[in-house]
């Protein structure tokens, strides 16, 4: 066994100890069903990933106006809190450490997911290029509602509802979805935040709601139970920044107030990085955040245990090889080669690509 690399050393994460620096990352899986109700399928599907050095659940609707995704699972009423109980008592009693993320889609929705077939909402009234995927088939991206001054305190109570809801569910902590061009990050890139009020214009007005909403999800439970995902030069959902590394390095220090758990950054994947965002954000970041960094984005074993090396980051988050291969940090701990993913079964219901990738204990077990 090749068991002396970085990524497989322990770390303290708040009051938490992580067994490994392996994280896995946040995945939409979309096996909630139409209720979004946690099931036992997927209890299954976490506990085999409970050697996570910690786990990030799938994002998390944390109201019905905040959803986006067909089948995709909330944290807004009993039901999802005590079903999601089982899976972090699953998790816990495997010697697993798990956040929830939570998600609020904003314009990266559409009416026929909306509660009355409302709008989405977002920070401007922008229809964002191509479609979506709703329970009535591929439709194109509709025209948000900008949201109105008033209705954004709303929103901030949700977030912290939705907090201690994932603190009575069991969960370590919670991770708020501010990448990826859901709602935070409309506000955050200006290029889909085009108000003129105190939210809108400069960076200082941009950042105002992602601050606002963190103040809440602290102030709701504890700041070393706090973690914050953000995605600088990402495009997804349409989305660009004039100035990625002006915009996120202010982000960045201004959470710095906070005493957050960790800043987690996902760098653009290969071929993802737009013309006028070619630079990497995430080095200035490491640098004007004062906690715990993490970073994810087409990382494997060498790359991932030379950033803990280097410095270049604390944690690393894995996304596909998760979904591959349950007992990563094993393989990983071995330096064994990962199952190949199918993407046609990321998204698709049932187990299979979910819960049936093999571990290497039962590969073995089929050899002999």
């Amino acid at each position: 066994m090749n068991a002396n690399i970085n990524l497989l050393s322990s770390y303290k994460l708040g009051n938490l100890e992580l067994s490994n620096r392996i994280i896995m990352a946040p995945l939409t899986r979309a096996r909630a069903g139409v209720e979004r109700i946690p099931n036992a399928l997927m209890t299954e599907y976490y506990l085999q990933r409970a050697s996570a050095g910690l786990i990030i659940s799938e994002a998390t609707n944390i109201s019905e106006q905040g959803a986006g995704w067909g089948e995709t699972p909330g944290i807004h009423n009993d039901e999802q809190v005590k079903n999601w109980r089982t899976i972090t008592d699953a998790v816990r009693g495997k010697g697993g450490k798990i956040f929830l993320q939570l998600w609020h889609t904003g314009r990266a929705s559409h009416p026929d997911f909306q509660p009355n077939g409302n709008l989405p909402v977002s920070a401007s009234a922008i229809q964002p290029k191509g479609e979506i995927h709703t329970p009535m088939g591929k439709k194109a991206y509709v025209t948000p509602r900008a949201l109105e001054m008033d209705e954004i305190p709303g929103i901030v109570r949700d977030y912290a509802q939705a907090t201690r809801r994932a603190q009575e569910a069991g969960f370590d902590g919670v991770e708020i979805h501010a990448a990826n061009g859901y709602l935070i990050d409309q506000f955050l890139r200006d290029g889909s935040n085009q108000r003129n009020d105190s939210y809108g214009g400069s960076v200082e007005n941009r950042a105002r709601f992602l601050l606002e909403v963190t103040e809440a999800v602290v102030n709701a439970w504890s700041a070393d139970r706090v973690g914050v995902r953000l995605s600088p030069t990402n495009p997804y959902n349409d989305m660009r920044d004039s100035n990625p590394i002006a915009t996120f390095t202010y982000a960045a220090e201004a959470l710095n107030q906070f005493g957050l758990a960790y800043l987690h950054i996902l760098e653009a994947l290969p071929g993802h990085v737009l013309a006028a965002e070619g630079d990497r954000v995430s080095p200035y970041l490491r640098q004007a955040f004062r906690g715990t960094f993490m970073i994810n984005g087409g990382y494997d074993r060498e790359l991932g245990d030379n950033a803990i090396a280097s410095g270049e980051a604390d944690l690393v988050a894995y996304g596909v090889p998760f979904i591959t291969n349950p007992d990563l940090p094993e393989r990983f701990a071995k330096n064994a080669s990962l199952n190949e993913p199918d993407p046609t079964t990321f998204y698709a219901p049932g187990a299979k690509g979910y819960t049936d990738y093999p571990t290497l204990k039962q590969l073995a077990s089929v050899v002999s």
